[in-house]
């Protein structure tokens, strides 16, 4: 199972955290990890091509991804921020809608 941390503080996603494997199909023929992998990889792209930041970032090919932001952004970097996180959890929400037994999303402080 896939299993999505997101770490949101008085309304900030501040970091979030993917690890595991779906397990819905083999090897390179899973679709829940590649739309998983896809939608997370692609949001922390655009955060750092649209934005100009550097989250930080920690990542094994174990299927691990820990991806923090920087807490002292101006208010319009961190709106512009916050709003690609919140549509890559939006994108993740829809797949665990359908695969839930395969990829599970929480939230925690």
């Amino acid at each position: 199972m896939i299993h999505v941390i997101i770490k949101e503080t008085s309304g900030r996603i501040s970091a979030f955290e993917m690890s595991g494997h779906a397990d819905f199909a083999e090897h390179g023929q899973d679709l829940v990890c590649a739309g998983a992998s896809a939608v997370s990889f692609g949001a922390v792209n655009a955060i750092m091509e649209l934005t100009g930041i550097e989250p930080h970032i920690e990542q094994s090919e174990s299927g691990y991804l820990q991806v923090g932001f920087p807490d002292d952004l101006d208010e319009k970097t961190d709106g512009q921020v916050q709003l690609l996180v919140r549509s890559m959890i939006v994108s993740l929400k829809t797949i665990e809608q359908d695969y839930g037994e395969y990829i599970n999303i929480t939230f925690t402080a």
